[in-house]
């Protein structure tokens, strides 16, 4: 059966509790540093690519084996497992598309019940990270991008799509999609959004899916 719909959700702070790479960076001891770098890029301070190169670098040296840490510390949302449910009930997709990790996210969105989701690697030498992402990142253009492959191979008009997030790199994406959602947001975001959910449970956003 067609899907009636297409939800794409922001990882950090949208569908999950956390910024992911605040979490990495507990393990290098430079946690502060990237947590107030991470800020100013969802504030829209500064482009996202360059930001998350520089706070990437930052996490050198943290080995493989701390990655179960960080998935231990890793929150859903309140309401995102009950939210995904209620997509499929309807006959949507739940997509997410992230400036965060698969790394993370391939253990954490399975569960959750997500169909399919996008976002950067870190590249692994010895195991501990280098420092690099691997590849292009998942910025403000690829999640737009994104939006639209996943549309258009689900054959979903852009009309029935609906993009959720808190960050200035989800502008594009929310810009793109029939409603764009600002979630547990930036002021920036706010403003720009098509509509502000207010509480942080995803369930707020149910009435809202298209009928």
């Amino acid at each position: 059966m067609p899907a009636r719909f297409l939800v794409v959700l922001d990882a950090d702070s949208t569908l999950l509790r956390n910024e992911v790479i605040e979490l990495i960076a507990d393990e290098a001891g430079r946690g502060a540093e990237v947590a107030a770098a991470t800020e100013a890029a969802m504030r829209g301070e500064v482009d996202f690519a360059t930001s998350l190169r520089q706070r990437v670098r930052a996490l050198e040296g943290v080995p493989i084996a701390a990655f179960e840490r960080v998935r231990a510390r890793v929150e859903p949302t309140q309401g995102a497992a009950a939210f995904i449910a209620g997509v499929h009930e309807r006959g949507g997709v739940v997509g997410v598309v992230s400036g965060g990790f698969h790394e993370v996210l391939d253990h954490v969105a399975p569960g959750l019940g997500v169909d399919r989701w996008r976002a950067n690697r870190l590249v692994v030498d010895d195991g501990a990270l280098t420092g690099s992402v691997d590849g292009e990142i998942v910025d403000a253009a690829a999640k737009a991008a994104t939006l639209r492959e996943w549309a258009a191979s689900l054959e979903v008009p852009l009309s029935r799509t609906v993009a959720v997030g808190d960050g200035a790199n989800d502008l594009r994406m929310m810009a793109a999609a029939g409603l764009g959602v600002a979630f547990n947001a930036k002021p920036t975001v706010r403003e720009r959004a098509d509509i502000v959910v207010a509480p942080v449970d995803l369930r707020e956003i149910l009435p809202l899916l298209p009928r």
